[in-house]
């Protein structure tokens, strides 16, 4: 007894041995994270309490138009409902894995029949014994049975609980990444509600010009007749009031287009979107505090997102390093069995049980293992690659969205003295051609300059809104 026993521990040595030469995971490190600046300009100082990213997005929207629209993405959206549904997907796949742990008990029933041949070791026992006295064994011999049964891998290595919390670290990232839709979400719900706005205003400007250029031709029609001009200057009016009328029509679709746009971030059938535009060029945009680059690390729901899933990449390398090491099962039944169904109910005759210990590992043929570890390590990588990409680009569009702020409001500013020469300009053109002092063209070009420039003026007031709502949403904003 004693030698078997040492065979045994030699065999379970051999075998832990020859097992626990696993490859060792790369060692990464995340010098980006770690060398983060200490600000986003380096020659400007950041105020560490003041951070927009922080402030909830019912407070830093202030339009009750825009909100209702935003109340009701956030209820109907369907990518965001494709979005928690992969959370509960995630959080199944933690339940499935915490089950790992616990051992697995399982009840049964059965039945069988067996015919021993005769002249074996077993039917000859089977013909000599009598079940009880002056009753032989039956031939065929039945067998019914039923009890429980369980089975318990046992964690020595902590690879089961390291599967878990990848799951878990997985879970999490899924709760992030519905924070990185919402986010999302809120930010395209609110630059196309101003790009809704600025439309509506190019519409009235061009109306305004329409009939600006309706006049102009009446004029230029009174002045043929008088002589004080040609056909020509009638035919290019003409031809410049179809042109306003044209893009009229352009601007109409891009409306009905936008609306639709907004109408599917909401979730529902195209439906007129409701909104004032008569406020949108004294809109004043809303002032936003960056705080410093390492906030972002807490604030921004997909570099939260990145870090657990490098989190969750790490723990299942460690899972599939474990996969060389012996694995320790601990297996049981216990129940009735009897040939006879008559038999069961006698007891403790008719109680059978099993108790199994099993200590196993891969000792050759490690390939699949191998690759499995290399996957898993690769994985690794990736993932550290993708949470340093995710920092960068998130400290670069802070600092592009500060440069563009500023300037789109010395643009802004120059626009609108553009715009008011021009409409002076326009007058003077217009008396100077009733006096014949001036021709069409300059009429004509001083027109067109002036309706561009106040084209131009409505887009930099959506671009000076979008760009505050832009880097609101950039500083990890939208999702609280």
């Amino acid at each position: 007894m004693k030698i078997y026993n040492k065979y045994i521990a030699a065999i379970s040595v051999s075998l832990v041995l020859a097992s626990c030469k696993a490859p060792m995971a790369t060692v990464i490190q995340d010098d980006v994270k770690n060398n983060i600046p200490e600000n986003f300009k380096q020659d400007e100082q950041q105020d560490v309490n003041n951070n927009s990213g922080t402030t909830p997005w019912r407070q830093f929207f202030t339009d009750p138009n825009l909100v209702s629209l935003i109340e009701t993405s956030l209820k109907n959206n369907q990518e965001l409902m494709i979005t928690l549904q992969e959370i509960e997907i995630a959080k199944s796949g933690v339940v499935a894995k915490k089950g790992k742990l616990s051992p697995t008990v399982r009840a049964g029933l059965g039945a069988g029949l067996k015919k021993a041949g005769r002249y074996t070791s077993e039917g000859a026992g089977d013909a000599s014994t009598e079940i009880e006295p002056g009753k032989e064994m039956p031939d065929p011999l039945g067998n019914f049975e039923g009890g429980l049964m369980a089975n318990w891998e046992i964690d020595i290595w902590k690879k089961l609980r390291n599967e878990k919390d990848a799951a878990v670290a997985h879970y999490l990232s899924t709760v992030e990444g519905k924070n990185f839709v919402l986010s999302n979400l809120i930010e395209e719900v609110a630059d196309n509600y101003y790009e809704l706005l600025a439309l509506d205003n190019q519409m009235d400007i061009i109306q305004q010009y329409i009939k600006l250029q309706t006049r102009a031709l009446e004029i230029a029609k009174i002045q043929k007749q008088a002589a004080a001009t040609t056909e020509l200057a009638v035919k290019k009016f003409e031809a410049e009031l179809a042109k306003s009328k044209a893009t009229e029509y352009t601007i109409r679709q891009e409306i009905t287009e936008k609306e639709n746009q907004i109408n599917a971030l909401c979730g529902r059938y195209p439906q007129p979107i409701v909104r004032t535009k008569e406020s949108f060029m004294s809109t004043i945009p809303q002032t936003v505090y960056t705080g410093i680059p390492s906030q972002l690390l807490a604030n921004r729901p997909d570099i939260k997102q990145a870090e657990l899933e490098l989190k969750a990449a790490k723990l299942d390398v460690e899972a599939a390093r474990k996969e060389f090491y012996p694995s320790l099962e601990i297996s049981a039944t216990l129940g009735l069995e009897a040939f006879k169904p008559s038999y069961l109910v006698k007891l403790p005759e008719s109680i059978a049980y099993n108790l199994v210990g099993e200590l196993a590992g891969p000792l050759i043929n490690k390939s699949a293992i191998k690759a499995n570890f290399q996957t898993a390590d690769a994985k690794q990588i990736q993932a550290l690659y993708e949470y340093d990409k995710t920092i960068l680009n998130a400290y670069l569009d802070i600092s592009n969205l500060m440069s563009k702020v500023k300037n789109i409001d010395q643009y802004y500013q120059l626009k609108s003295q553009e715009t008011q020469a021009l409409d002076q300009s326009i007058d003077i053109a217009n008396q100077l051609f009733k006096n014949s002092r001036a021709d069409y063209l300059e009429v004509l070009l001083n027109q067109r300059d002036a309706l561009d420039a106040k084209m131009e003026l409505i887009e930099a007031k959506e671009k000076q809104l979008s760009t505050v709502v832009d880097i609101y949403k950039s500083l990890g904003g939208g999702w609280k």
